[in-house]
């Protein structure tokens, strides 16, 4: 076995300090280990696929990531790995339980899982074996993962099997929030505003130093029409996954850092906002763009209209939360809150359906928009 604290040890000396995951019971020595660190960040997620997206997020603000979590969940974690971390090149080291290994006894819900667990990741395109037993052959592993790593920018996986780390307790404080805001509501009940229009009045308030992180579908591919920069993430796949990302990179860069998000993606990953309220990261600013509808692929109802989204932030835990249906407010409450340095913010913002004619796509590869943006972070 292997002890939990020469495995970060290990883990610190090629650089990994960022961690996010799930727990496993298989896991919970080297958690453990992680959160009572205070050396190191663990954020817990509240789903699989939204750890990835945070730690993809922490890499682009220049921060090496480990996703920990149990195989199970696995199958939340496809859709970023593949349509996130494999076109932009966003490498990090996940470490996937084994449950439901052959031949060793397990729950039944964890049996079809723990046989396809290697083939899963081998057929998305990542690396992948079984984590080592003893210090000195994780020190090699360790080695050729990160020489790998730097020369792939790709995901690699380590499978771990019951057993394989020894004991380690928890120290943990529990999360205490002051008194909650108010949602602020601005409502004029006329024509909605078109989302071009929001965009456009986001992009003439902000300069080139704040950092601009869109959804996927026609919020990023109209922020790109509109005008491209190298302070723009525009986010092609993982759907639901941008808040992720943007917590990701807010915990580990002092830059403003804004989401464009939409009502459909929204819904898909909302327990993202409960980890943002937990996190309080003070310099991220949350636009929901809400037109109750999937614009992208055919105006599909959402579940929008059931939903209070401000005050849902407000009670994750969001510092300011505000409600709004025209241009006017809008833009004065963005005025204010890129002034604020008291954040989280969420900004829901009614908004009609559709979207500019002949809109175009994003013709930057997302590597290369994955590069820009780490380096602009990092200026």
């Amino acid at each position: 076995m292997i002890s939990a604290n020469f495995l970060i040890n290990q883990l610190t000396k090629y650089g990994y300090s960022f961690f996010s995951g799930v727990p496993c019971s298989y896991l919970t020595s080297v958690i453990n280990t992680v959160i009572n660190s205070k050396k190191i960040k663990y954020i817990g997620a509240t789903s699989e696929g939204e750890a990835v997206g945070i730690a993809s997020g922490a890499w682009l603000a220049g921060k090496k990531s480990v996703v920990m979590i149990q195989n199970s969940g696995l199958g939340n974690t496809i859709n970023p790995l593949t349509s996130l971390n494999y076109p932009f090149n966003i490498p990090i080291l996940l470490i996937t339980t084994w449950r439901g290994e052959p031949k060793i006894k397990d729950e039944p819900q964890h049996e079809l899982m723990g046989k396809i667990t290697k083939n899963i990741l081998t057929l998305s395109k990542i690396k992948n074996e079984i984590f080592p037993t003893n210090e000195k052959n994780l020190k090699k592993v360790l080695f050729k993962i990160n020489n790998l790593t730097n020369k792939t920018s790709l995901p690699y996986a380590l499978i771990m099997r019951k057993e394989t780390i020894k004991k380690e307790k928890l120290k943990q404080k529990k999360i205490f929030f002051k008194k909650k805001n108010k949602v602020l509501i601005y409502y004029k009940k006329k024509k909605l505003p078109a989302r071009f229009q929001i965009i456009k009045e986001l992009q003439k308030n902000i300069n080139n130093k704040i950092a601009v992180i869109s959804t996927t579908g026609k919020t990023g591919r109209e922020l790109f029409s509109l005008k491209d920069c190298e302070n723009y993430f525009y986010q092609v796949g993982s759907m639901g996954c941008a808040n992720a990302i943007a917590l990701g990179v807010a915990l580990n860069s002092k830059k403003k850092i804004i989401i464009l998000d939409g009502d459909g993606a929204l819904l898909m990953k909302m327990g993202n906002m409960s980890t943002i309220g937990a996190n309080q990261p003070k310099n991220l600013i949350h636009i929901l763009l809400d037109n109750n509808v999937h614009d992208s692929t055919g105006q599909q109802l959402t579940n929008a209209s059931t939903v209070d989204f401000s005050n849902i932030a407000i009670n994750c835990g969001y510092k300011n939360s505000y409600s709004a249906d025209n241009l006017d407010d809008f833009s004065k409450i963005i005025k204010t809150n890129l002034k604020n340095t008291f954040g989280p913010t969420f900004i829901h913002i009614k908004i009609q359906k559709g979207s500019i004619e002949n809109l175009g796509r994003p013709t930057i590869h997302p590597k290369d928009v994955a590069v820009r943006f780490k380096n602009f972070l990092k200026s």
